[in-house]
This record gives C-alpha cells, sequence and structure tokens, in this order.
C-alpha cells in the first residue's frame, strides 16, 4: 500500500457544509461556516484515495495566497505551475496561485490540526523569506468540476513585506511574483480555485 493510498485527511459531510448555507464559488462569511466545519465532532479522518471520488465528504484544503505591494502601489500575487508528480493529476500542468494541501493525522495530535497542517504544508513547499501578516479570507467551494466537488477551500491571504517567497519542491515550477493585471490577463489557463480568488480578491 501507498502513502497516498494510506493517507488520512480531514474530512466534513458534505450535507454538514450546506446545511450552513450553499454557495457555489467565493463566500468571505468564514464565521458563518468555520466555527461548525472545524468542530471536532464534525470532523473524521478518512482515506484520502476514497474520499477523491466520495462528494458525500468535503476535504478541508487551506488555500495560502502571497500578496506583495510594490513601492508604487502595484499589487503582485506569487504564482506557479504545477508540475509533474504533484499530489493531485487532475491539476497537473495548471497554474496556480494556491499554496496548501490536505489536512491529514500526521496533524492531529495537535491542539489545532488545521492551523498544524497548514503549517506544515507551508513548510513543505516553500521558503517564506519575510515578514508578512496572514488573514482567513474566505472559502472556495466549486462543484462545477469533479476535483471541486469532494474540496472545500479555506482562503488565507499572506501579505508579504518582500517579494522573497520561493519554491522547495521541483513539482512548484515557475514560481514568482506576477502583477495582478497581468494574472487576470490570462485566467484560462490557470486552475478554477485560483481564477475564483482571483476574481473575488483582485477583480
Amino acid at each position: 500500500m501507498s502513502t497516498v493510498q494510506a493517507e488520512q485527511v480531514m474530512v466534513v459531510k458534505t450535507d454538514l457544509f450546506h446545511s450552513c448555507g450553499y454557495f457555489q464559488g467565493f463566500s468571505a462569511e468564514t464565521e458563518k461556516y468555520l466555527s461548525t466545519l472545524f468542530n471536532p465532532a464534525n470532523t473524521q479522518y478518512l482515506p484520502r484515495g476514497e474520499m477523491e471520488e466520495d462528494p458525500g465528504y468535503k476535504q478541508l484544503i487551506p488555500y495560502c495566497i502571497f500578496q506583495y505591494t510594490d513601492a508604487n502601489d502595484e499589487v503582485h500575487v506569487f504564482q506557479y505551475t504545477r508540475g509533474k508528480g504533484g499530489g493531485e493529476a487532475r491539476l497537473r500542468a495548471k497554474k496556480s496561485v494556491g499554496i496548501g494541501g490536505h489536512i491529514s493525522t500526521l496533524d492531529s495530535n495537535d491542539d489545532s490540526p488545521y492551523d498544524e497542517g497548514m503549517r506544515r504544508e507551508l513548510e513543505e513547499e516553500i521558503d517564506i523569506a519575510c515578514q508578512y501578516d496572514q488573514e482567513l479570507v474566505g472559502l472556495i467551494n466549486d462543484d462545477q468540476n469533479d476535483v471541486g466537488k469532494v474540496h472545500l477551500g479555506i482562503v488565507h491571504v499572506f501579505r508579504v513585506q518582500e517579494p522573497n517567497v520561493t519554491a522547495r519542491e521541483m513539482v512548484i515550477s515557475d514560481a514568482g511574483f506576477r502583477p495582478v493585471h497581468e494574472l487576470m490577463s490570462d485566467l484560462d489557463s490557470y486552475e478554477t480555485w485560483s481564477q475564483i480568488c482571483l476574481k473575488a480578491l483582485f477583480g
């Protein structure tokens, strides 16, 4: 059995999410959802391989966006291309502005498994060599494709003081900060979650 097959990831029942208020796309109403979705009584750890095919559950995924404002007040966002070997085969070769991943049983011994999982994923994927402020700004739900049907994104914006964010993993290629207007003019090449976030936060 491979590591991926054996991995147990944090999920909530899709019906529970719907009971908080269904939406398609982006919602900034974080308080409306997260107290319920993060309640330990409502989360489970189930096999990732099964959860990727079961829309009866939503995998909770931190989705971290890095934003830098230069001396001319122009906003830049960290972006990259998902290379071969990444965890989600259905997203390979797509561009993205989100860093993050699954919360797993590796994180379940911490007082806050979600926060620990986000920290672990960031440390694995990128190096942040500057000061920053972080804010939880919304959620992404996209039921219009197979990946989105089984995931729920929790969106965090990291406002960095300098554009000193670099990739640690080979599967994160062509990484760097680009002006928002360039990303907006190239939306179709980005994964759906990135398109949703760019429109909601910078459009």
